[in-house]
């Protein structure tokens, strides 16, 4: 599915609270910042974007948003240089280089309040400081909003004149912290200044929720950009549209008796193709990897039948759990990288392979597909299950089926080396054509998989891209065949090798007592 996300980018020491003290990580007087993105085949970045240029600051917080088509199945590789502007030149050769660092959008999407803080590198032996992200889906408020301001009787900061003021409005977040999103113009020596009306789109001022806080600073403006605070207010969208045609009177909190006086417009509507992403990944496009054609399987289908009907042979009561993850849950749209594909408050247990493809057609039909793609919840889901039976009597096998793009790949690494110990296997398949560089990651048949220092206890991750196994004249069967012969190949030596590290014995062959038996989780 495609979602339509804004950035902002800010530059310098992190302040969660927003105080005004400037970071000194960064030595810089006039800061930009390029993004880049990388060409999924070629693997060349190509420039998308440049910030405003902000003078005199070592920690700018740029207004400048990127707005970034999200596609969760996809690993969108993101560059960002630092530069520090010398000159009027386009050519961004011409500037002095501060930095960059790397990341990929779902990073950003995926993080705590979707807020990422990135260390600048590529100058050796020099801290370049640190760049911080903020991503947030957009509405489909297409509204933008015309405003006029004007204040009366402004507080007078400079010795010689009265004050250059000029306005920085800051929508809120989601997590409490605050993100620039509009300045005005300054206006020079008075204390009854009058901005130039500008518009702004909705979204951008409050994402389409007219009731969330809007912030709006008050600032005198200093050459050396050490501007003086004047005061703030507070209000919102839907209370700046209450006074339109009128003005609304705001007390700005700071210096007692500043009052400032909006005079909001008629609002306007963009056109909906400039800012609207059509979703191109549901399930009943032929463009989606989960397709559900009524002519064949999809990958995912296809994968999970050739894998399940040669293991399951090996599970005496043919229950298997089958979860689901990536998805937001109906009815309050929660995400969930953890969820029973049968439903939420439904047992995760499905009766057969075919069970567990009724399940997951069911589950397309009811969820709605979100990323980022997190594997550590599930691993730690059926590595629990594994922890509770360690006497050889049963044997868990986890079937992962997924584009290959992980966002979580610290915390599945540490989940991997966690559930090495136990009686367990992890096979990933990976469908579509995205890449799977950092699926070979874990699977340690080169090198042992690692997470802060400690290597896992033995190998138990195999992994296989399923376009590999694709016959080319088109036979379904002949692929699922090949599939399911390579990736269940580790399996009875990964068995073993738990066994032998417990000191477990196999059971005489003419003893009544049964096999370890093998439960598959998906």
């Amino acid at each position: 599915m495609n979602y339509t996300l804004f950035m902002m980018a800010s530059i310098g020491e992190f302040d969660p609270l927003n105080t005004r003290v400037p970071a000194t990580k960064i030595e810089v007087t006039v800061s930009l910042v390029v993004l880049y993105l990388q060409a999924v085949g070629t693997k060349e970045w190509r420039e998308f974007g440049r910030t405003e240029v902000i003078d005199n600051t070592r920690s700018p917080d740029f207004v400048r948003k990127f707005v970034l088509d999200f596609f969760f199945e996809e690993k969108q590789n993101l560059r960002f240089d630092v530069y520090n502007v010398d000159s009027r030149s386009c050519n961004i050769s011409k500037h002095d280089f501060l930095g960059q660092t790397f990341c990929t959008l779902g990073e950003i999407i995926g993080s705590t309040g979707g807020r990422l803080e990135k260390t600048l590198s590529g100058i050796p032996g020099k801290k370049c400081g640190v760049i911080i992200f903020t991503a947030e889906e957009l509405s489909n408020c297409r509204d933008i909003a015309t405003m006029q301001l004007c204040a009366n009787k402004l507080d007078k900061k400079d010795f010689f004149g009265k004050s250059d003021p000029f306005l920085v409005f800051y929508r809120s977040n989601e997590d409490g912290t605050f993100t620039i999103c509009h300045k005005t113009e300054v206006i020079k020596n008075t204390l009854n200044p009058v901005w130039q009306p500008f518009t702004i789109p909705v979204r951008a001022l409050c994402n389409g929720d007219y009731d969330r806080t809007v912030k709006v600073d008050v600032y005198d403006w200093d050459r050396d950009g050490s501007h003086d605070f004047i005061g703030e207010f507070t209000t919102s969208y839907r209370e700046l549209s209450r006074g339109q045609n009128q003005f609304n009177v705001y007390e700005v909190r700071h210096d007692m008796g500043v009052v400032c006086c909006f005079l909001p417009r008629k609002e306007q509507t963009y056109h909906p193709s400039l800012y609207y992403i059509v979703n191109v990944c549901n399930p009943s496009q032929p463009t989606s990897l989960h397709y559900m054609s009524p002519y064949q399987m999809n990958a995912y289908a296809m994968a999970l039948k050739a894998v399940g009907e040669i293991i399951q042979d090996y599970d005496s009561d043919k229950l298997f759990p089958a979860y689901g993850f990536g998805a937001k849950l109906p009815p309050d749209g929660k995400i969930s990288h953890a969820f029973p594909l049968g439903g939420e408050d439904e047992s995760p247990n499905c009766v057969g392979i075919e069970g567990v493809l009724e399940a997951y057609f069911q589950s397309l039909r009811t969820v709605q597909l979100y990323g980022p793609t997190n594997f550590a919840p599930v691993i730690n889901k059926v590595a629990n299950c594994a922890a509770e039976i360690t006497d050889g009597s049963q044997y868990f096998v986890l079937l992962m089926i997924t584009d290959g793009v992980i966002s979580d790949m610290v915390q599945t690494k540490e989940a991997v080396v966690n559930a090495a110990s136990l009686p367990l296997s992890i096979i990933i398949v990976g469908v579509g054509p995205a890449e799977f560089d950092a699926m070979e990651e874990l699977d340690g048949d080169e090198v042992r998989v690692s997470s802060r220092g400690r290597l896992a206890e033995r190998d138990i991750v195999q992994f296989v891209p399923f376009r590999d196994y694709i016959d080319r004249s088109g036979n379904q069967v002949l692929s699922m065949a090949r599939l399911a012969k390579d990736v269940l190949a580790e399996i009875p030596d990964q068995l073993l090798s738990f066994m032998k590290s417990r000191g477990i014995e196999p059971r005489p062959a003419l003893s009544t007592s049964p096999l370890p038996e093998l439960h598959r989780h998906i």
